[in-house]
């Protein structure tokens, strides 16, 4: 993890879930500082945030979707 880290939110899904399996493994081979395990710990704490946005978001659309094809469909 670099000092000028991206900001989780400029990230595409897959960048920042890699991202987040590799803030897990590190922190699960243990070996890092307490100060450097809370920064990989946040760190993890804001990629999780930002996947989970990128789901909502994906759920949204595909309930639109849903929404859209069954009003469309329907002659009422």
């Amino acid at each position: 993890m670099s000092e000028t880290a991206t900001d989780p939110q400029d990230l595409s899904y897959e960048e920042a879930r890699e991202e987040l399996i590799e803030v897990v493994r590190t922190l699960e081979q243990g070996g890092t500082t307490l100060e450097q395990s809370l920064a990989l710990w946040e760190r993890g704490e804001a990629l999780a945030t930002a996947c989970q946005a990128w789901l909502n978001g994906a759920r949204q659309r595909l309930d639109d979707a849903i929404d859209g094809s069954s009003e469309a469909g329907s002659d009422d």
